[in-house]
């Protein structure tokens, strides 16, 4: 399936908040070598972190699809993605 632009650029931020999540857990947990986690804190962090892994691949393997589809460089449209998921305010240029 190919993505639009937006498409991609929702993907992009639904992967920024679950890493996000995933950095609020460490915080909030502190290091599990530091202060050993109960089975429910390593369970809950590694929910979140599948997510964020799960979210982020297929993030980039749209990437990639949409990069071979327009035949516009992967790097660019990586790049494009990022900065509208991240910087709305700036309007960038992609295929």
């Amino acid at each position: 399936m190919t993505h639009t632009f937006d498409d991609l650029v929702e993907m992009q931020k639904a992967a920024d908040e679950a890493h996000a999540h995933v950095l609020e857990l460490r915080g909030e947990f502190g290091r599990p070598t530091e202060s050993p986690w109960s089975s429910e804190q390593n369970e809950a962090y590694e929910k979140a972190w599948q997510s964020w892994r799960d979210l982020a691949s297929a993030v980039q393997a749209a990437v990639t699809a949409h990069a071979k589809d327009s035949g516009e460089p992967r790097f660019n449209i990586e790049a494009a993605v990022r900065t509208a998921a991240r910087h709305p305010e700036t309007e960038p240029t992609a295929a």
